[in-house]
């Protein structure tokens, strides 16, 4: 693993978390932890971990409740999800499944099955230009050397240029108003006005030039687009 991913596991109980934790922290991953359903929310908006370890059973909002809402607010809604459960029964599986969740691990289990199942996820969900590099219309982000070429050229970006770009290159083809782009890019607690987002854009689309400024679109109302399809 290039950079060692952010894993938030989210358990009422401390010794779980805590297994779980140092089994993940000697696999090379970074771990938070949060006890409830708001303290786990907030994490996520403010950190953006790269999974969450989610338990079905917990008091106030329980696992299951939690996952359906992460994944219908835009901010989290990618975010990969790992049910933990010391229910076996069918129906919950597939209730979890229905509910977005990318797997399902029951209690007991194995530190080994554990980062297995964390590997495989993570392999599946995440989109090239966050590991590995991106190409749109001669346009290339390498994510791993911060890099960004157009037509082998080098591109000189600042880094909120980059990670605007990032964004833009695995989210392709749909439109995002700046408030969103705030929360996707700057971070949900983050104190910026929207204007701030139209600059960022304005550099990003001159340090691509006339070849490729194209790709990021204006849309009238909304707010952006990347996109290759010319609109």
């Amino acid at each position: 693993m290039s950079a060692s991913k952010r894993v938030l596991i989210v358990d009422d109980e401390a010794p779980i978390r805590e297994m779980i934790a140092v089994a993940l922290e000697m696999a090379g991953y970074e771990c938070s932890e949060a006890d409830n359903a708001q303290d786990a929310h907030a994490q996520i908006v403010d950190n953006k971990p790269d999974m969450v370890l989610l338990d079905w059973m917990m008091p106030g909002t329980s696992g299951i409740e939690f996952a359906r809402r992460l994944r219908k607010e835009e901010v989290t809604a990618d975010i990969p999800i790992i049910m933990l459960t010391a229910k076996t029964d069918e129906d919950n599986k597939i209730k979890g499944l229905e509910a977005g969740v990318d797997d399902y691990i029951t209690k007991p289990f194995s530190p080994r099955e554990l980062v297995a199942r964390l590997k495989a996820v993570l392999r599946r969900t995440t989109p090239k230009g966050v590991e590995e590099p991106v190409t749109v219309d001669g346009l290339t982000l390498d994510p791993v050397s911060h890099r960004v070429t157009a037509d082998d050229l080098p591109v000189d970006l600042g880094p909120t240029e980059f990670r605007l770009l990032q964004f833009f290159m695995t989210h392709p083809d749909r439109a995002y108003s700046r408030s969103q782009l705030l929360d996707m890019v700057w971070g949900g607690n983050v104190y910026v006005e929207e204007r701030t987002v139209d600059v960022h854009i304005r550099r990003l689309r001159k340090a691509l030039g006339e070849r490729h400024d194209y790709l990021v679109q204006t849309v009238r109302g909304t707010g952006y687009r990347f996109s290759a399809k010319v609109a």
